[in-house]
Parts: C-alpha cells; sequence; structure tokens
C-alpha cells in the first residue's frame, strides 16, 4: 500500500487539508475565563445552598416530624390493640375456666342427686320388698289355716261319706255297731 502525500486522504483520493491544532494564545486569558466562569457560579452555588437549608427547614423536618408521629401513633395503636388482645385471651381463659368450674359443680350436683335418688329407690325398693314379704308371711300364714280348716271340714266330710257309704252298704243295725267298733 503506498503512503499517501500529506492532506491526501488514501481511502478515498480525497485531499482534505490538515489544521493544526488550535491553542490559547495566552494562558492569562484562560485563567481570566475561568475566574470569571467560577465568579459567576458564586452567586448559583449560594442560591442552591439556601434551597437545601430551605428544603430541610421547611419541608424535611416537618415531614420527618409528621412521620415520626405517624409511626408513634401507628405504634402506639399497635401496642394497644396487642394489650387488648392479651386482655381479651386473658379474659377469655378465665371465663373458660370459670365455666369448667361451673360444669364441675353441676357434674357433682347432678352425681349427689343421682345418689340420693338412687338411695330413695333403694330405700323405696327395700320397704316395698319388706311389705311384700309380710303380705307373703300373712299370705302363707292364711293359707295355712285355710289348709288347716279346709283338712278338717275334708275330715269331717270324709267321715260322714264314710258313714253314709257304711250305712248305703251294711244292713241298718250292723252299720252303726261296725262302725264305732
Amino acid at each position: 500500500m503506498e503512503s499517501a502525500p500529506p492532506g491526501v486522504c488514501a481511502l478515498g483520493g480525497q485531499t482534505r487539508a490538515r489544521r493544526p491544532p488550535s491553542y490559547p494564545q495566552n494562558y492569562m486569558e484562560i485563567l481570566n475565563q475561568l475566574g470569571g466562569l467560577l465568579l459567576g457560579a458564586v452567586p448559583t452555588a449560594i442560591f442552591f445552598i439556601l434551597l437545601v437549608i430551605a428544603y430541610g427547614i421547611l419541608v424535611r423536618r416537618p415531614l420527618e416530624h409528621t412521620l415520626a408521629e405517624r409511626r408513634a401513633r401507628t405504634s402506639g395503636a399497635v401496642e394497644q390493640a396487642r394489650g387488648a388482645i392479651a386482655a381479651a385471651e386473658a379474659e377469655t381463659s378465665a371465663y373458660e375456666e370459670k365455666l369448667r368450674a361451673a360444669r364441675a359443680q353441676i357434674l357433682a350436683l347432678r352425681e349427689q342427686q343421682l345418689r340420693r335418688l338412687q338411695a330413695e329407690r333403694e330405700a323405696a325398693l327395700k320397704d316395698a320388698r319388706e311389705q311384700a314379704q309380710k303380705k307373703i308371711q300373712s299370705a302363707k300364714a292364711e293359707i295355712e289355716s285355710s289348709t288347716g280348716i279346709a283338712r278338717e271340714q275334708i275330715e269331717r266330710a270324709a267321715a260322714m261319706l264314710g258313714e253314709q257309704i257304711v250305712k248305703a252298704i251294711l244292713p241298718a243295725g250292723e252299720a252303726v255297731a261296725e262302725v264305732h267298733q
């Protein structure tokens, strides 16, 4: 590849003139311009600092105060709610304990009443058995006396019946004499 003469581009064949970079003639002039820029920026910087201070005083502090108050109220409300929940749970457990005690008392009273009723029933059954035994004894005694009376009546009736049979079978004179023997 051939090198192009100065000022001519090797790729396209077009010529461009190169300019040497332009440097300021005087460094003092640059420093003066820089100083003028900084001096012009001072009021803007002061205005910016005042704006930041005003933002801090007028917006940020009241906003932080409001947010802190809000957090305090929220935290206070949450703590108050937790306290109310804990109190409600304690009260609920106390009510449950009272309910258990009342149920136990009711069961004890019921059991006591059942024992009393069973004792009354046993006493009534005992009385009924004793009365039944008395009735059975009196009925047995009555049956025995009726049996004795019936036996006597049967024996008398048998003796009379025997006499009548003998009289009917034997002649009249012999029957009475033999029966008495």
